[in-house]
């Protein structure tokens, strides 16, 4: 019950990444206030917290109505006495759009597109931030952590999500230099392939026509949601945690720095690691087993990979 006391906001924790990291924060003893738009939902999961004797708070706000944001922290100050240690910033409304547009160019999609992938999620994602921060300095102390993705490195599914995972990193970089001298830590964290369950019904179960087989491979080994909620509960423990502020850090990085695995003992995969990368290029895997595991390439070369999406 390393963070015992503590109490955190989780946006768009009914399922997926938020789910996942909401189990893990409560697990670790704090109290989590999770949000999203659905109180039935939001029920369940504060259910599997109760269950694994965890203290949950669910709190039905829709990330893109201010009003809805401001009150969720108006009962934290009133609530918590104005205490607030992390945020996690990850409520996300463009999965199901992402999938159906798989393989469209920009202007053959819906310009609305726009608002359905960075409505929910960037320009909640700054609302939630001004709040938590005004607590967060009064106390001077805080973590805000800004789920983003390599999307926000290179193209990834289509154009406003690149750009809106550009912005979330954007974002989590100016906020530190602002805080940091307020105590608080800001980051941006990078999840991999995540099996949530939005993408177990969208590639791994009935895969379209329009997706393509090595997503389907990659999302098939990809990490659960709890590797995120990991992460961030180490993070939060980390006497070292403001040499970290303003950066762009992967779950790969985490688990490798924190000695972590994921719930079901497998390691998480590393995107950077020159084993995992020569897995990819067809006439060159056969290297892969002879490889030691420990080295690693510059994150840019991510930005070098054949677009396959």
């Amino acid at each position: 019950m390393s963070l015992s006391g503590w109490v955190c906001v989780v946006t768009g924790a009914s399922r997926g990444i938020g789910k996942g990291i909401a189990l893990q924060l409560s697990e670790a003893g704090a109290t989590v206030y999770i949000t999203g738009r659905q109180e039935k939902t939001l029920k369940q999961t504060a259910a599997q917290v109760k269950e694994r004797g965890g203290n949950c708070v669910p709190v039905v706000c829709d990330s893109t109505k201010p009003e809805d944001i401001e009150e969720l922290f108006k009962r934290i100050q009133q609530d918590q006495n104005g205490r607030l240690d992390i945020l996690v910033n990850n409520a996300y409304a463009g999965v199901q759009i992402i999938m159906e547009s798989m393989g469209k160019k920009f202007w053959e999609s819906d310009p609305s597109m726009w608002d359905c992938i960075n409505n929910t999620g960037l320009r909640g994602h700054y609302f939630f931030s001004v709040y938590a921060s005004r607590l967060m300095v009064a106390q001077g102390r805080g973590l805000i952590v800004t789920i983003s993705s390599m999307g926000g490195l290179r193209y990834l599914f289509n154009v406003p999500y690149g750009v809106g995972k550009a912005a979330c990193d954007r974002l989590a970089a100016d906020m530190a230099v602002d805080l940091k001298s307020r105590g608080v830590a800001s980051v941006s964290l990078w999840p991999g392939a995540v099996q949530t369950e939005l993408i177990s019904q969208y590639v791994l179960e009935d895969t379209p026509q329009n997706i393509n087989s090595e997503i389907k491979d990659v999302f098939a080994s990809g990490e659960t949601p709890e590797v995120s909620g990991k992460c961030v509960v180490n993070l939060a423990k980390d006497k070292n945690l403001m040499s970290l502020t303003g950066k762009v850090l992967m779950t790969s990085d985490l688990a490798r720095r924190y000695g972590l695995r994921d719930i079901d003992g497998r390691s998480v995969t590393d995107y950077t690691s020159l084993k995992f990368l020569l897995t990819r290029v067809p006439y060159l895997s056969w290297l892969s087993p002879v490889v030691p595991s420990f080295l690693r390439l510059p994150r840019f070369v991510l930005t070098l990979a054949t677009n396959r999406f």
